[in-house]
């Protein structure tokens, strides 16, 4: 089986426009995702998915400096996009990430990946609002590569085309699916450390500097997120 991360990201987000390249504790935003999705030891890859328009040429540009491909293609039907994105790179499975989770958790994705496999599964995640314990913002989600063109053939209402993931949820008697468990030291899943507005990055900064003023050049864990700003 070939997994894959692909990580959504654009210039145009409705709450915080260009969130994904603002500097964040001196690198853009996308640069810190990118960097802890690729300690995923279980992904084959991983792969950016933004839009065909000109002012995200920026943010393929950049995904290309971190070392990863960038994918190009339609900026509101995102379902579409991963189709053609996980086609042309030969995924079996895809693992959706997004351009919002400065914080998210690469172990706790190798988890995930390893739940899906283990448990024959068509989707699983690791989201608070489908029952995990962990902090909303560090999670992501997999599915199966039939699952995603079943959604894409299927799914044809608007939500069904901007999130992805949607006709997967809505249709369980279609689609086997689980959510993993949750260590013990990260559960904490009313916390959250997303960024989709100016206060929340400036959140996220100042968490970042904290630690990297103690921790020079390691990787926030979430356990340390966990203790550091409880809910």
């Amino acid at each position: 089986m070939r997994v894959g991360v692909i990580l959504q990201a654009r210039m145009s987000s409705s709450r915080l426009p260009g969130k994904v390249l603002r500097p964040l504790c001196g690198r853009p935003m996308l640069a810190w995702i990118i960097e802890r999705l690729r300690l995923c030891r279980k992904a084959d890859t991983v792969i950016l998915a933004t839009s065909d328009r000109p002012d995200d040429d920026a943010v393929a540009a950049l995904a290309e400096q971190c070392g990863i491909p960038a994918f190009r293609g339609s900026l509101d039907d995102v379902l579409d996009r991963f189709v053609k994105c996980a086609q042309s790179h030969g995924l079996d499975a895809i693992v959706r990430a997004t351009g919002d989770n400065p914080f998210v958790d690469p172990q706790e994705i190798d988890a995930m990946i390893g739940f899906f496999q283990e448990n024959r599964l068509d989707y699983a995640s690791c989201f608070p609002a489908l029952g995990s314990r962990l902090p909303i913002g560090l999670g992501a989600e997999i599915m199966s590569a039939q699952a995603l063109a079943v959604s894409a053939r299927d799914g044809l209402a608007a939500h069904h085309r901007e999130h992805v993931n949607e006709y997967i949820q809505e249709n369980p008697n279609l689609f086997a699916q689980a959510t993993p468990p949750t260590p013990a030291d990260k559960s904490a899943p009313t916390a959250s450390f997303t960024v989709d507005t100016p206060e929340q990055f400036t959140r996220a900064e100042q968490l970042l500097g904290q630690f990297l003023a103690a921790h020079p050049g390691a990787m926030v864990s979430t356990p340390w997120l966990i203790r550091h700003a409880p809910c």
